[in-house]
């Protein structure tokens, strides 16, 4: 740290940020990568259960605090004898460091994006069409298998007829759900 000692006490202090900004930086990165980090963010000062919560992206975190640092003391540095007045430097800096929040935002917004619901659930096979793969009786009298495609998945689903009885590889449309389990067809 002796070369800290030499420089310029506004230059120095953009030291004393950047170097332990920089290495939380590099620790919490190393703890998201090895699954350290927590997944929603979202603290309490009550006993409940948080599970299925959504909340907006906090603004006042440390991590937060870290890129803002990171990007505000690194520019002051790389820009400290390019740029002579002290002030100007620092707005600079600022928005860098305001910069670096954003970009932090932005790309959490873009990965948020790329979660999916993949779940099955049999009212998403409403108004599909399929085709009869096990015969359906008519008129419920009993349960018979379609083939059809949800959601880029091909599923086979219990079903049964209102109507007259379907035969193996007719075309069938979705009406409705029966129960838990059980889709209401008609041919089409």
């Amino acid at each position: 740290m002796e070369f800290l000692a030499e420089m310029e006490p506004s230059l120095r202090a953009l030291w004393y940020i950047a170097l332990p900004t920089s290495f939380i930086f590099l620790l919490q990165t190393i703890m998201t990568f090895i699954g350290s980090d927590s997944t929603s963010g979202i603290n309490a000062d009550f006993d409940g259960n948080l599970e299925g919560v959504d909340a907006p992206m906090q603004l006042f975190t440390l991590r937060n605090l870290i890129n803002f640092l990171l990007g505000f003391s690194w520019t002051g540095i790389t820009f400290y004898d390019s740029i002579s007045n002290y002030f100007i430097l620092i707005i600079i800096s600022t928005l860098v460091g305001i910069g670096f929040v954003w970009v932090f935002f932005f790309i959490i917004k873009q990965i948020q994006k790329l979660a999916e619901d993949n779940t099955f659930q049999l009212e998403h096979a409403i108004q599909k069409t399929g085709t009869v793969y096990l015969s359906i009786p008519e008129h419920k009298q009993g349960v018979g298998k379609i083939a059809i495609s949800v959601k880029g998945s091909q599923k086979e689903l219990s079903a049964i007829s209102l109507g007259d009885r379907i035969e193996t590889g007719a075309a069938i449309k979705v009406v409705g759900v029966e129960g838990s389990n059980l889709l209401i067809v008609e041919k089409l």
